[in-house]
């Protein structure tokens, strides 16, 4: 392959753009341009032959069609190692292009604009560009392609070096050509689908809420320390398509690098504290299950309710606050190992006490209670996705029905309540105690529901009488609720369904307690 005799340079995103051009020019390379980015190199002293006096005819319709001519793709195309190919340009004077640096119109950055029109957004759809890029990657063993700015010193540096930029960057270049496409058309693809990501969700029936085709693109966020073990390597990637609340948002303030499981117990800890918006909350999570939640009127009393649930299983668990944590919420939490604390923001004085814990990972999340989580859930399996809504329900007054024969009285309401929207938060088969605000002893996990019972009343350090019980599912028997009367619980809510829920029901008559189904269940593997 000879040296780089030509550029074609057309980029919407102009970072560096300059620099690289006049690179390009000093190694003697003739630069082909366009539009905003032709002025731009113009004005900077970089010398630029517009692709309209290139080719010999004009750009038409409001600039729509620029580079769509076979002197560009001619020159971008051709194989170098194909006389054929060589033939057909000197006939028809094309010369070769070796490299097209192009980025593409920002189409993700139009959709996202609350005030911009559909006719905006689509008229931000790119064709061109992506046809370059297209061409130049298909034909990266004589071309380079160009879409990422941080890769111009690089390439720059390799033509200097060599006067050619080496086979082993042209592919690497090309794949990642692909790869911005790909992601492009993605996003276009959501947005025509009923304008958001990247499917309906507001159909019950499979056949008119998913695509037959699912197309998502992610961007890597970061490389993390490792998977869920050290032999695992593992990183996190961003959802482009979506719009809620994004972990891809935390700003690390201090502390070690994130894990794979830290990201995982993140997630399920702001989830969980989510479901309580209207008060002062803090939540406790081991191993992506609730050891401790707690309300208050303050984040210190939100505290010392969460963590006195289970003190001995929150050591070294991520903690999750819905607002800014404090000094005061710091001095609670001394003698207390923390993996990571999660907050949409902290105090300086906070900062400044927890920054003497070297390992401990500090983490806001600014806009922590301020959106509605993504719709949907997307989860792997040998050979394929799963994806499913997002379980989006939770305490619905309108479905409650209260069938036991004493009904449940405010303050185990209350309790219910909270223990209903503690349980969807826990792995099945799932098992909450609770008091009004405080968790006092949580059952997850276990293979059979009457085991969870015994297991929550089993690690509750709080007094258990008096408590009120949730259950994921319906109660297949009625051994869980006599379970449940050792413990002294006074009030259940579950699903129903069950063939024997006149048995369980019958049970909880005989022990005296308020018994609610909601008819609606959240199992959580």
């Amino acid at each position: 392959m000879g040296g780089v005799q030509r550029a074609l340079v057309s980029v919407s995103q102009k970072d560096g753009i300059v620099a690289f051009a006049q690179g390009l020019h000093a190694l003697g390379v003739e630069i082909l341009s366009t539009g905003g980015t032709a002025q731009l190199l113009q004005a900077s002293g970089v010398p630029v032959i517009a692709v309209s006096e290139y080719t010999g005819f004009p750009e038409i319709l409001d600039g729509r069609v620029k580079t769509l001519h076979p002197r560009i793709h001619g020159g971008i195309l051709a194989r170098r190692d194909d006389p054929t190919h060589q033939a057909t340009l000197a006939t028809h004077g094309i010369g070769p292009i070796d490299i097209v640096a192009v980025n593409l119109y920002p189409f993700a950055e139009t959709m996202a604009r609350a005030d911009a029109s559909r006719e905006d957004v689509l008229e931000s759809i790119d064709i061109g560009g992506p046809t370059l890029v297209r061409a130049a990657a298909k034909n990266f063993a004589a071309v380079t392609v160009v879409v990422d700015p941080t890769d111009y010193p690089s390439v720059l540096e390799e033509i200097r070096a060599s006067g050619q930029v080496s086979a082993e960057t042209r592919g690497r270049l090309a794949q990642k050509a692909f790869a911005h496409t790909a992601q492009y058309d993605a996003l276009i693809a959501a947005y025509l689908s009923q304008q958001h990501p990247p499917w309906s969700l507001h159909s019950s029936r499979g056949d008119e809420a998913f695509p037959e085709t699912l197309t998502l693109t992610f961007t890597k966020v970061q490389e993390l320390r490792y998977g869920e073990n050290p032999h695992q390597p593992g990183a996190f990637y961003r959802d482009v398509l979506a719009h809620g609340l994004s972990l891809a948002e935390l700003q690390q303030l201090h502390g070690r690098a994130l894990s794979y499981t830290n990201l995982l117990d993140l997630s399920a800890a702001v989830g969980l504290v989510l479901e309580f918006p209207a008060s002062a909350a803090c939540v406790i999570v081991k191993h992506t299950n609730p050891c401790g939640v707690g309300l208050g009127t303050t984040l210190v009393e939100a505290f010392e309710r969460a963590r006195a649930c289970d003190p001995l299983s929150a050591y070294g668990g991520i903690i999750s606050v819905n607002g800014p944590l404090d000094g005061a919420v710091v001095q609670a939490m001394k003698g207390l190992l923390v993996e990571a604390i999660i907050a949409p923001g902290f105090t300086e004085e906070a900062l400044a006490q927890l920054h003497r814990r070297e390992n401990l990972r500090l983490l806001a999340l600014p806009r922590l209670g301020a959106l509605i989580p993504q719709p949907y859930e997307v989860r792997s399996v040998w050979g394929g996705l799963l994806v499913q809504a997002r379980d989006a329900q939770s305490w619905d007054p309108a479905h409650l029905r209260s069938v036991s024969k004493r009904p449940p009285d405010a303050a185990e309401w209350q309790a219910l309540e909270f223990a209903w929207r503690v349980c969807k938060h826990v792995k099945s088969n799932a098992i909450v105690l609770a008091h009004a605000g405080q968790t006092v002893g949580v059952g997850a996990g276990q293979m059979s529901r009457v085991d969870s019972v015994k297991l929550a009343a089993s690690k509750a350090v709080l007094p258990t009488p008096g408590t009120a019980l949730a259950s994921d599912a319906f109660f297949p028997f009625r051994d869980g609720v006599d379970e449940a009367a050792k413990a002294g619980v006074t009030a259940i809510v579950h699903p129903g369904g069950s063939i024997r829920d006149g048995e369980v029901v019958q049970a909880a008559d005989e022990y005296g307690m308020a018994m609610v189904l909601t008819g609606s269940r959240h199992f959580k593997h």
